[in-house]
Order: structure tokens, then sequence, then C-alpha cells
């Protein structure tokens, strides 16, 4: 995977999935991460991220988000997009035991 500079979260995802074949959305439910699509369910063993990209809000710094491009063990490749808000639903610590394998 080459490696990136966006400058917006949509740049990021547009790119991951057009150009790297990250198709997939993932997201972090109570037990497992979840590909939205195909409805596969992941524990955080079966995954590896790739490369993360993070962004600041334009108005508020403290608004963060994180664009994780992540593949599993079964070649399934996507995107997870975790927001640092307090609105964000994501479960945290599901993620954070999810293995880097960053080049």
């Amino acid at each position: 995977m080459k490696n990136y500079n966006f400058d917006t979260l949509s740049e990021a995802v547009n790119t991951l999935t057009q150009e790297e074949g990250f198709t997939e959305d993932f997201e972090a439910e109570d037990n497992f991460i979840k590909a939205l699509y195909s409805k596969k369910q992941y524990q955080p063993n079966e995954l590896k991220i790739l490369g993360s990209y993070r962004f600041e809000g334009m108005t508020n710094p403290g608004d963060q988000t994180t664009v994780f491009a992540i593949e599993a063990n079964d070649g399934t490749k996507g995107t997870m997009v975790m927001s640092y808000s307090a609105e964000h639903s994501q479960n945290v610590e599901l993620i954070r035991q999810i293995p880097s394998h960053k080049d």
C-alpha cells in the first residue's frame, strides 16, 4: 500500500476504496468487528490495520476522526471510520486490539 497524505476524510475513503480496493465498511460492535456489506463478523486477531489516517475538525480540533485501512485474514479489505467525538458508538477497546501491520 502506498503512503498517502490526505487533506479530507472523504478523499481518504474514496482513494482507499477506488485505488486500493478497500471496498468493505467495518464497524466495531460490542463483541466483534462487523463487515457491513458481507455481514461477516471478525475478532480483532482476525484483522490487521494496514494504515491509519487522522483528521481534525475544521472548527474544533477536538473533533477528531481516524480512518483505518483494514484487511481480514480471509482477504476482505475495507475501511473503518472512528470518530472521537462524544457521540461515537464504536467499541474503542475492541479496535485497539486489532494488530497494526503498517509498512
